[in-house]
């Protein structure tokens, strides 16, 4: 659709940041799946009273509106796919406050996880969901789309440090819920509600989070097998035991030769995996990554290499999080998913992967959170080679019927947005659907917020 130039000079009146240039029509146009639809209008508002009044424009106007943080997200959640506006939270990126006592912060939703990160330690404090992509991804977009990250296994995901939140109804009315405190039964969890809903069902403006105290210790080790049944073997071990790593993260053999071409940093492409591992804590830290050390090695690790200081754990880091960048090298397009099997049937998974991937041609590539179960599956294609990328979406559904048929879901992390919009009905039954569209009519009976999303 078009924007009519009244409507236009109506929005101008409330946001002083508005854009119909080329330029940044294009550039809000995609997310990291490049699915591209153009909006008609940027808007970067400044306030919860900004976004307010746009959408009391648009609500009268019947213009559709997408919510954006980073534009980082794999799944689409932020393509404009009925043009209109798009909100872009860029320049709402404020932390408002941290209160080292009561251990919350409340944020703008562009503020960037890394940000957080540093402002939060010089309290002594942590907010663990640490997404692969820390260092530009923004609180809101988590929230929207309930994101996670390597620390999930300890510590849990974005969905379990929202306390409360500010958000704005299609109709311009400001909503806020939730509470300062651990525990509340108070009416319905309009809070948990919003999180994962992808901006489908309001406009996130402010963003109550828990926070816990800073580790005193992070201990990070790298282990090396020489096949991949000896890692998974390892990390049943691991989780058996009781041990709670902080971060257990699985690379296949295929992942770890991408990132070697990728960085050159000396990794071991002979291997059949690898295992990034760390535990934190104080004194305990250490005796509990030398347990996890004697299970590597009793599973068959060749090596377990522990970092020897900050510097080298933070190479560690980097090689796990530059498998997505890497993997072009070997197809230039990939469909990234970001399945979740029950812990004990990660073998089971990989198993029936390389099945799927020998009978296709196609490479299908694995990393992942091994310490929750949700792995990210690669399937690597070309767009441009129309065969091709329909024999990729053809193994596309294979690896979501494998995954529902091990009791797991079709996304953990990423959210739905249009990539998975298809597939929901292979996990969600006709009644939770059903349910869902109703919930979604009462938030926004007109279908302005995020449309084209989630649902089929």
């Amino acid at each position: 659709m078009a924007i009519e130039k009244g409507a236009l000079v109506e929005i101008r009146a409330v946001c002083r940041d508005v854009s119909t240039t080329p330029a940044d029509l294009l550039l809000y146009s995609f997310d990291a799946t490049r699915v591209k639809h153009r909006p008609d209008c940027v808007c970067w508002p400044r306030s919860t009273d900004e976004v307010a009044g746009i959408m009391k424009i648009c609500a009268r106007r019947k213009i559709p509106v997408t919510p954006r943080g980073a534009g980082t997200g794999f799944a689409g959640s932020s393509v404009p796919v009925e043009g209109g506006v798009v909100l872009a939270f860029a320049r709402m990126d404020k932390i408002l406050k941290i209160d080292p006592e009561a251990m919350y912060a409340e944020v703008e939703p562009g503020v960037v996880n890394q940000d957080l990160g540093t402002a939060l330690s010089a309290h002594g404090l942590f907010y663990p969901p640490d997404p692969a992509s820390l260092r530009s991804s923004t609180i809101g977009g988590n929230v929207m789309t309930g994101a996670g990250g390597p620390s999930a296994v300890k510590y849990g995901v974005t969905r379990d440090y929202v306390m409360g939140l500010t958000f704005v109804l299609p109709s311009g009315e400001v909503v806020e819920t939730g509470v300062k405190t651990l525990k509340w039964a108070v009416g319905y969890d309009l809070t948990s509600l919003m999180v994962g809903s992808e901006g489908t069902l309001g406009i996130i403006t402010k963003i109550r989070l828990r926070v816990v105290p800073l580790p005193k210790t992070v201990v990070t080790a790298m282990a090396v097998f020489n096949g991949r049944r000896d890692v998974v073997s390892a990390v049943a071990a691991i989780l058996r035991s009781g041990a709670v790593p902080r971060t257990m993260e699985i690379m296949d053999s295929t992942a770890v030769k991408c990132v070697e071409e990728y960085l050159k940093a000396g990794l071991p492409v002979d291997c059949g995996g690898m295992l990034l591992i760390e535990t934190d804590g104080g004194d305990s830290a250490a005796v509990e990554m030398e347990k996890i050390r004697a299970f590597c090695l009793s599973a068959g690790a060749r090596e377990f290499n522990l970092a020897k200081d900050g510097r080298e754990a933070d190479q560690f880091r980097k090689t796990r999080r530059s498998i997505s960048a890497s993997l072009n090298r070997l197809r230039p397009t990939k469909i990234n998913e970001d399945v979740v099997v029950p812990r004990n049937l990660i073998a089971e998974l990989l198993d029936g992967l390389d099945a799927i991937s020998k009978k296709s041609g196609l490479p299908i590539v694995t990393f992942g959170h091994a310490g929750d179960g949700n792995i990210h599956v690669n399937i690597m294609t070309d767009r441009s080679n129309e065969a091709e990328y329909a024999a990729a979406l053809k193994v596309l559904d294979e690896v979501f019927d494998l995954v529902l048929k091990l009791g797991g879901t079709i996304s953990g992390e990423h959210g739905v947005g249009l990539s998975k919009k298809p597939y929901v009905s292979k996990e969600m039954g006709e009644g939770a659907i059903s349910l869902s569209k109703r919930l979604k009519r009462a938030f926004d009976p007109d279908n302005l917020l995020n449309p084209g999303k989630i649902f089929p």
